[in-house]
């Protein structure tokens, strides 16, 4: 009796089909013969786990195998790796290349020349300021790549490859399947030698005669400015190995940009606050603000209104294509000071008698944010 498909995967009964996939594709990374060599039962293990995933990654099957278990299934007529073997297929080949040897084994289609390698996901995070003048960044990623001791043929340095006794060189073998409606004859790859012809008298130590092995890989990755955070990278051919000469996959980098604190992002905008005590903003004065290009001293106009804002053009970020850089919306904070001295407080009283109608501005009755969404446009 089959061991239970949720114990097998590791996920509780009530797993979602998501967490069902990613756990999957966690066991296919550890367990798949390209990249762990070492333990003897990886192979016994990954068509367990194959098997479990093609039943609980399909609704109407979970639901037969969680109301009846295994016999449930079997009454229903269904055989594991007889049925929905697109999902397997479509994650492994995204990890190793629709190439790989164990397609042949487990679904009944196999290898039939070169085979494009699969891609890889990668993630990169970059500061605001260095979105102004780009960045690289070394990524590390687990990569299947061609063995450097074969040079990806499969064979010990130095001995020979003869042509694949089973088909005579040609890769593909023929048989014959009896169908309700007769004899059909199908073609497909040869299971021998994978498709390719040739078998290696003595394979590669290294691989094993698989031609690729698993291992970490690094690249430097140039990030453009202007970037923005969820964009992306292609950087084609970083991606793993084909196989049989097939083209090698592609790798993407997402770029997330840090939270700075001293800034919110508008595009190619970029939006601060400055602190300007309410007597400067009163009388005017100067004040130290913050950009990417290092401080700078901005004029606060006599009669500043809390929200009042200059626009400093140039210091925003660039766009992505090119052309010139946004601006920065410097807006000021009036800060009313507390802790008054007996003096400061004499003071403050006889100016708030001297003030009357004539020194209110009409920019005073509106709002803040009203005035912070019109000058963003």
């Amino acid at each position: 009796m089959p061991r239970d498909y949720y114990e097998v995967l590791g996920v509780d009964r009530g797993a979602p089909e998501t967490e069902i996939k990613k756990t999957f594709r966690a066991l296919a990374r550890e367990l798949h013969p390209d990249v762990n060599t070492t333990d003897p039962d990886a192979e016994e293990r990954f068509k367990e786990a194959a098997e479990a995933y093609e039943v609980l990654s399909d609704p109407e099957r979970r639901r037969l195998y969680d109301a009846f278990g295994h016999d449930g299934l079997k009454t229903g007529g269904w055989r594991p790796q007889s049925a929905g073997a697109g999902g397997i297929e479509d994650i492994f080949e995204a990890f190793f290349g629709r190439g790989d040897p164990l397609f042949g084994e487990l679904f009944g289609f196999g290898r039939a020349g070169p085979a494009a390698g699969g891609d890889i996901a990668a993630e990169v995070e970059i500061t605001l300021a260095e979105v102004v003048t780009g960045a690289t960044r070394e990524v590390s990623f687990e990569a299947v790549s061609a063995c450097e001791h074969c040079r990806g043929n499969g064979a010990e340095p130095g001995t020979p490859i003869r042509a694949c006794d089973d088909c005579g060189g040609s890769g593909q073998v023929r048989r014959v399947v009896r169908t309700a409606l007769g004899q059909l004859v199908q073609t497909g790859a040869c299971p021998s030698c994978g498709g390719e012809g040739r078998i290696a008298v003595e394979p590669c130590e290294q691989c094993s005669g698989r031609g690729r092995v698993a291992g970490t890989r690094t690249w430097d990755v140039d990030i453009p400015a202007g970037i923005e955070t969820g964009q992306r990278i292609r950087i084609t051919g970083a991606g793993h190995t084909g196989e049989a000469g097939g083209r090698a996959g592609d790798l993407y980098v997402r770029v997330t940009v840090a939270d700075d604190e001293r800034f919110r992002r508008e595009g190619p905008d970029l939006v601060s606050v400055a602190d300007v005590l309410a007597t400067a903003a009163m009388l005017g004065g100067r004040v130290t603000v913050a950009t990417l290009d290092g401080e700078q001293d901005v004029e606060v106009p006599a009669g500043t209104q809390p929200g009042d804002h200059v626009v400093l053009r140039g210091l925003g970020l660039p766009q992505l294509r090119g052309g010139r850089r946004g601006d920065q919306h410097v807006f000021f904070n009036v800060v009313v000071p507390g802790g008054l001295s007996d003096e400061q407080r004499e003071l403050a009283e006889r100016l708030d008698e001297s003030i009357g109608p004539e020194n209110l501005s009409s920019e005073q009755d509106k709002g803040l944010f009203a005035r912070v969404r019109r000058a963003l446009g």
